[in-house]
């Protein structure tokens, strides 16, 4: 980017039409229900879209939106309370209606603004020095107004080169989005797959009714299965095969208060493990704690944690070395895969969250003998062994997918300010991402 180019006020774009920016419908409560357009709230969007358990605004009344719906192209900005989280709308995002927790520029002539482009720009240091300027003028929450962004200003390089930038920059996201949909199908397989044979045991039913084998079970396998059913405190379960409570399959170790490790501004550290680390990953806002940290407490790619408190939930780490804090448990097994081990506890979730839920507290929890009451059935080591076989891999594709889009992840964040603020050229930028 030249020296000759210039920054130009968003009001003039906006009056030369080349440019809109607006924010959403104040929707009531009496308007959202359970089916139309999800109603895109901020808690909605962060690097994408996450509309699962959102409200829903009625097609039929459509009409009281008017443009504040969404379109192909859009760049999104949460601009009221977590000021600063970004998503742009892909041809393959459903179409929804904006909050007003939610603002949205949309490029009106692609040959001026190129609008993949425009939605990195929020990422860069131009937009961020204005909207972290004014996001504190109330004695509310951070708020940024249509007023401010409209009063702004955007430097715009030849449109040639929006599109070469974004063209680099988009081509590490969509990668990283292609992953994240991988990893949904092989979630989705591997979940599909133990509930068949742990929890519906069809393999077996198929076996007492004479079949001779069973569709996507190695026949190694299908042939080490019982074929009659033995009475368990869960109901018949296949013969040989044990019923043991979850926290007998595997060790449940709590974490450290890490107060206790503090880190020193001069010495090597560990990003601390919170909830929020789990649900989003490590980032600059994390916890830092010391090496000293007893080594049973570190957690590296490929350890599952389970958060028991707040919000429960269960995955695989990949975001590199940390040390585990309180109210998460890094869960290990001696004695079973921990795919299996995994499965269960994904399988018992949705009762530990219900528990939780119930608490009168305001951090609902479950307790340890959750984990006792939580029961699972057990297939002799052998034929897990076997079962592995095609389990194993669906988990290890899993964390190998979420490892790539990590580097993919840091060399865009590397990239990004520096092809925006023009500090990089785009074909510079192709070598180094090479």
């Amino acid at each position: 980017m030249g020296s000759e180019v210039l920054p130009t006020d968003v009001s003039e774009l906006i009056e030369r039409g080349v440019l809109a920016i607006n924010d959403g419908y104040r929707a009531k409560n009496s308007e959202l229900g359970k089916n139309g357009l999800p109603f895109a709230r901020g808690g909605n969007i962060n690097g994408g879209f996450h509309f699962e358990g959102a409200d829903c605004f009625p097609r039929e009344n459509l009409d009281r939106v008017g443009e504040k719906t969404s379109q192909p192209g859009d760049a999104v900005f949460t601009s009221k309370g977590s000021v600063g989280r970004f998503a742009f709308v892909t041809a393959d995002v459903p179409t929804f209606v904006y909050s007003p927790q939610l603002c949205f520029w949309r490029s009106l002539d692609h040959d001026v603004i190129s609008p993949r482009w425009l939605y990195y720009w929020m990422y860069g240091a131009e937009f961020y020095q204005q909207y972290n300027g004014v996001k504190g003028q109330t004695d509310m929450a951070d708020y940024v107004s249509l007023r401010d962004q409209r009063g702004m200003h955007i430097t715009l390089p030849p449109v040639k080169e929006q599109t070469a930038i974004a063209d680099i920059l988009g081509t590490l996201d969509d990668k990283i989005e292609l992953n994240r949909q991988m990893n949904r199908t092989l979630e989705a397989m591997a979940r599909a797959i133990f509930k068949a044979w742990f929890v519906d045991f069809e393999p077996v039913k198929a076996k007492t009714d004479c079949a001779t084998s069973f569709r996507g079970m190695p026949q190694a396998v299908f042939d080490q299965l019982p074929d009659s059913f033995t009475d368990s405190e869960l109901g018949p379960v296949p013969e040989g095969w044990e019923v043991a409570p979850l926290d007998e399959i595997a060790d449940f170790l709590n974490g450290v208060a890490l107060q206790k490790y503090p880190a020193s501004p001069s010495e090597d550290s560990l990003p601390v493990i919170k909830i929020a680390e789990l649900r989003n990953g490590v980032s600059t806002k994390s916890g830092r704690a010391s090496r000293g940290v007893p080594s049973k407490y570190i957690v590296d790619d490929g350890d599952f944690l389970f958060s028991w408190s707040g919000s429960l939930l269960a995955k695989f780490w990949t975001e590199g070395e940390g040390a585990l804090n309180q109210h998460l448990f890094k869960v290990t097994s001696e004695s079973y895969p921990m795919w299996f081990v995994s499965q269960w506890v994904q399988y018992h979730l949705d009762t530990f969250q219900a528990i939780a839920a119930s608490k009168a507290t305001t951090m609902g929890h479950i307790q340890r003998r959750h984990l006792k009451e939580a029961l699972t059935v057990c297939a002799p080591s052998h034929v897990l062994d076997d079962m592995s076989t095609i389990m194993s891999p669906l988990i290890e594709k899993m964390i190998a997918a979420e490892l790539e889009s990590r580097t993919l992840t840091s060399i865009r964040d590397a990239l990004l300010p520096k092809l925006i603020s023009g500090e990089v050229s785009t074909g510079a930028a192709i070598t180094e991402g090479d």
